[in-house]
């Protein structure tokens, strides 16, 4: 099998995919017409949003993503944690955790999008075979 996309529950489909357009420079796949779903190009994986209000209409019971409590969090990589960061939070996102230097390499920091979903902004894991 193989990973092909990931959905979050938001408020505004097309607030949330403006959003990471600018702070995290994705691509834009498309806005479906009804503004319900919406798609991102990351690479291999694509990042998909829903409206809570069509989950909703297909009997799920989405609940809001919580910052402070999260059950999930979405990787971003780059050479240059900082410069991601800083764009990231001039793009509207809440600083979580400024960037810092993990045991194993990897530098790392975090962000909340608008809805409250963590985004780890890092460098590559740094694999040795």
């Amino acid at each position: 099998m193989q990973l092909a996309y990931t959905i979050l529950y938001v408020d505004d489909v097309r607030k949330s995919v403006e959003f990471y357009e600018r702070a995290f420079d994705l691509r834009r796949k498309f806005i479906h017409d009804g503004g319900d779903y919406g798609e991102l190009d990351t690479g291999g994986t694509v990042l998909a949003f829903s409206s809570r209000s069509l989950m909703r209409q297909l009997g799920k019971q989405p609940q809001p993503a919580r910052r402070d409590a999260p059950c999930f969090e979405v990787a971003f990589t780059t050479a240059d944690v900082p410069q991601a960061l800083e764009q990231a939070v001039s793009s509207g996102a809440a600083l979580v955790q400024a960037p810092a230097q993990m045991p194993w390499g990897q530098t790392t920091a975090y962000v909340a999008d608008l809805d409250g979903f963590l985004i780890e902004i890092c460098t590559p894991v740094n694999v040795s075979p």
